[in-house]
């Protein structure tokens, strides 16, 4: 299938100037993870932004120009549209047009796996679309397979408000249903006191890279935005014993859309019951003081930011030796894609629940031997020794605080 032919257009302001360029380099990418063929970008630096079409008359005509000259599919804008923006530009240009919020909901429509995941998106554009779909004109016509139309789009939603209402309700009442069946695995996992981590962090920064290689989870791993979309947990044993759950989720992106914070509520609910995170951040990226800027704030706006956390510095491949400073800690610097960096990821997690986790120390008689699994799944132990005069295993190592399940006895 043949690519659609795309134009990407940015207003630059007093407002957005400091993260403009970078902002319209992520837009380039996300139009990328959306199989769009990038035609050319249009940028334009007003004050503020024209309050009916975001660009000037000028530019506008110009826009208009350009696509009839190259055939034009759609434009997306790098902000956000209202509905009334959106029909006059539509109108002026004469093809689709969409906003950076539609162009991630559509990213987000691709990469859904799960029927949890293909719910919320559903949700999420479908409460997006809603008031958009008044005055469409011809250029709503072209539903179909294209960028801006997957998941509900094929269902063409201009026809029927009421339906679409009635849509959410149902989508909202599954999502309860799914929601109360997360909240009894969860409690099933606490149950068994098994420690839950929780890898969060900037889209790309490599989550999923960093689940394969240390519980071989086979999930999809690439060079994209949003590459993983549905949450996956796996188990991961550390080389002294102690078991825990890795869990991967959607990553964070500048000015994430809350519809998409909305809708992936219970998907981000998965973070707010971990006992440690993990933040994974791109240090060979540009912007990365602007990305844990921006991961930071969402985990204060989610309440993430009293669990304790480990920043895991990745692509350290991609970097200038000794020219890297870190800006976040406590943290370690890795290439995940390695197999350095699994070893270096286990002393990393390893010390950093030294230092969180109480020291213990305990004599386990021989007839109690079979203790000994639990205890290795359960804490981080530094020694283990038998004492053959004493008849009786010597222990020394690390427990959560307070720790009532891991059956340790002083």
């Amino acid at each position: 299938m043949s690519r659609e032919k795309v134009i990407l257009v940015g207003v630059e302001t007093e407002e957005n100037y400091r993260h403009f360029e970078s902002s319209m380099q992520e837009l380039v990418q996300l139009a990328k993870t959306a199989e769009a063929e990038i035609v050319q970008l249009f940028t334009q630096k007003r004050t503020t932004v024209d309050r009916q079409s975001l660009v000037g008359k000028g530019k506008l005509q110009e826009l208009q120009r350009c696509i009839e000259e190259e055939e034009i599919d759609l434009v997306i804008f790098n902000q956000e549209l209202s509905p009334r923006q959106q029909q006059i530009i539509s109108e002026a240009v004469g093809v689709l047009v969409l906003d950076r919020v539609q162009l991630i909901l559509d990213i987000f429509a691709l990469r859904a796996r799960s029927k949890e995941g293909k719910l919320q998106v559903e949700l999420a554009q479908l409460n997006y679309l809603l008031p958009r779909l008044v005055g469409q004109g011809a250029s709503m016509s072209r539903l179909g397979a294209g960028i801006g139309t997957r998941g509900p789009g094929e269902t063409k939603l201009e026809t029927d408000r009421r339906h679409i209402r009635d849509r959410i309700a149902k989508i909202k009442r599954e999502l309860k249903q799914v929601a109360d069946h997360r909240e009894r695995t969860r409690t099933r996992r606490s149950q068994h006191a098994t420690l839950q981590i929780g890898l969060i962090g900037y889209t790309n920064a490599g989550k999923s890279t960093i689940l394969n290689r240390l519980t071989a989870a086979d999930t999809y791993e690439q060079d994209q935005l949003f590459a993983t979309l549905d949450p996956l947990t796996k188990k991961w044993r550390l080389p002294e014993g102690l078991t825990v759950t890795l869990t991967d989720t959607v990553g964070f992106i500048q000015e994430l859309p809350t519809q998409l914070v909305d809708a992936f509520h219970s998907t981000l609910e998965e973070s707010q019951d971990m006992d440690i995170l993990l933040h994974v951040v791109d240090a060979s990226s540009p912007e990365r003081i602007q990305q844990e800027a921006t991961v930071l704030k969402l985990m204060k706006d989610l309440k993430l930011d009293t669990i304790p956390t480990l920043t895991i510095y990745n692509k350290a491949d991609k970097i200038v030796a000794n020219q890297f400073i870190p800006t976040l800690f406590p943290n370690i610097l890795v290439s995940a894609k390695n197999f350095q960096g699994k070893e270096a990821l286990a002393q990393g997690v390893k010390r950093f629940l030294m230092a969180i986790w109480e020291p213990y120390e305990q004599w386990l008689p021989a007839e109690k031997a079979g203790q000994l699994v639990t205890i290795e799944r359960q804490t981080l132990i530094i020694s283990k020794t038998f004492d053959e005069q004493q008849n009786s295993y010597h222990l020394r190592g690390f427990r959560e605080k307070n720790d009532d399940n891991a059956n340790v006895e002083e």
